[in-house]
């Protein structure tokens, strides 16, 4: 049985992270001799091949928490806002009511619609706060002006790695002060 942490952060060239992947997926990378450069703080696990009869020595591949891909990334990542979900979204707003101020569990909370979806209110990072059901329910289909609740924070759209570290996953300790070293300034995650 392995460990936990057993998910390696592919990222391109440049750094920019592009997805978790196996450690069987990053062996393959490191076979085909895609991998740049690998960082952490050490290998997740080392995988021994056959013995190469010529040099005298048997094949070893050492897959590392972090691994950069060459050439260039099919998708520039920045051009995309991160993908809205339910639990990212209580985490970016550290599992706080955005009218009252209660921290409450990821279960006792809701997303709430700054802009009312019945008055084509988007699901998107700029228009959604988690919310306590009690004021939830009091701003109704009301904007927060009309329902005199103002916020206490602002909704933003969470940069590539911050929402690394809001996916939630068991992360490694050397992987996770890697992507938080990358978080910006005004992160809520800092």
């Amino acid at each position: 049985m392995h460990p936990p942490h057993q998910h390696v952060l592919q990222l391109d060239i440049q750094g920019t992270p592009q997805a978790w992947i196996s450690i069987e997926q990053a062996a393959t990378h490191h076979a085909s001799g895609a991998v740049a450069w690998c960082d952490g703080a050490g290998p997740l696990r080392t995988l021994r091949g056959d013995w190469n009869v010529g040099a005298g020595r048997q094949s070893l591949i050492e897959v590392f928490p972090i691994i950069a891909l060459r050439g260039a990334a099919r998708v520039n990542l920045f051009d995309h806002a991160p993908a809205v979900a339910k639990e990212k979204l209580f985490r970016r707003d550290r599992l706080t009511c955005a009218y009252c101020g209660l921290r409450l569990s990821e279960r006792e909370l809701q997303c709430e619609h700054i802009l009312p979806e019945s008055r084509g209110g988007q699901w998107s990072w700029m228009n959604l706060v988690a919310a306590c059901a009690s004021c939830n329910g009091r701003k109704g289909a009301r904007t927060p002006e009309e329902a005199r609740m103002p916020l206490l924070y602002l909704p933003y759209v969470p940069s590539r790695f911050e929402d690394f570290l809001l996916a939630g996953r068991n992360i490694r300790a050397d992987v996770h002060e890697w992507l938080a070293a990358r978080l910006p300034k005004a992160s809520r995650l800092s």
